[in-house]
């Protein structure tokens, strides 16, 4: 019996939500970072990852950040990881 995977694409935009002003702004994650901190353009606040998340898109995003992303090999990188 052979059995096939299907590796669904990443979802690369995600709405960032600033929790001090409310601001939305759709940004692209990238597929070969982190992004650790995200500077709100209407309030100025810096936010950064809340403990146990990776990246900013993890904490206050839309969607997380990719759950197996390509690594620069394209290598698939550990679950939850940039």
């Amino acid at each position: 019996m052979l059995l096939q995977v299907k590796f669904m694409k990443p979802v690369l935009p995600s709405t960032v939500t600033c929790p001090h002003c409310g601001f939305r702004k759709t940004e692209t994650m990238p597929t070969n970072a982190c992004v650790f901190f995200w500077d709100c353009p209407h309030c100025g606040a810096r936010l950064k990852p809340k403990p146990g998340d990776c990246c900013v898109f993890c904490s206050y995003g839309s969607a997380k950040c990719p759950p197996i992303p390509a690594g620069d090999d394209g290598s698939p990188r550990a679950e939850g990881s940039c």
